[in-house]
């Protein structure tokens, strides 16, 4: 039965950092109790890697990270929800954000920004003042799975030891599929 751990080699992330991307493994220390697991790169995307290694949709967290404009000032942000939800990206963070138009940072800007892999991205390492917007479900979820910073690995926290990052604000900004 799907769970959030699957069956997967969980291992301490702070030990492992050659799993993390550069910017993750220098802030892993902010999630003490994180997990890495490898897994094969081309199974990093959701819908693959929760088949793949058995972990539950509803304990995978997604991180994307937006671009909120207002004007000539653009702001940067992560928005976590669970794989089985949906963000209200148009309205409630574009709200939350004061921007006027808002949309999913173009691929170099979420890479060459973050300096994770697209597919990995994590709101862990992010760029400091990046506002980390999560959804209420994550945050009561219990164990998730997030990105590594990497495709060949991920990192299993709670989903409340998100509220400890730098820029973390609880929202309500997704519904259920």
């Amino acid at each position: 039965m799907p769970s959030a751990r699957g069956t997967l080699p969980w291992s301490p992330a702070a030990s492992l950092t050659d799993l993390l991307a550069p910017p993750v493994a220098a802030a892993i220390t902010s999630v003490p109790g994180a997990l890495v697991a490898p897994i094969a790169a081309t199974l990093a995307d959701t819908a693959s890697f929760c088949e793949a290694y058995d972990v539950s949709p509803a304990a995978s967290a997604n991180c994307v990270i937006v671009a909120g404009r207002r004007g000539d000032v653009t702001t940067y942000a992560a928005v976590m929800v669970l794989a089985t939800h949906r963000a209200d990206v148009n309205g409630v963070v574009r709200r939350h954000l004061g921007a006027r138009k808002i949309s999913f940072a173009p691929h170099e800007d979420a890479v060459g920004l973050t300096g994770m892999e697209f597919g990995g991205i994590t709101p862990v390492g992010l760029p400091d003042g990046w506002p980390i917007l999560v959804d209420d479900a994550v945050v009561g979820a219990g164990e998730v799975v997030v990105g590594s910073g990497l495709r060949r690995s991920k990192l299993l926290l709670a989903g409340a030891d998100l509220m400890t990052l730098p820029g973390a604000e609880r929202l309500h900004l997704a519904n259920p599929l």
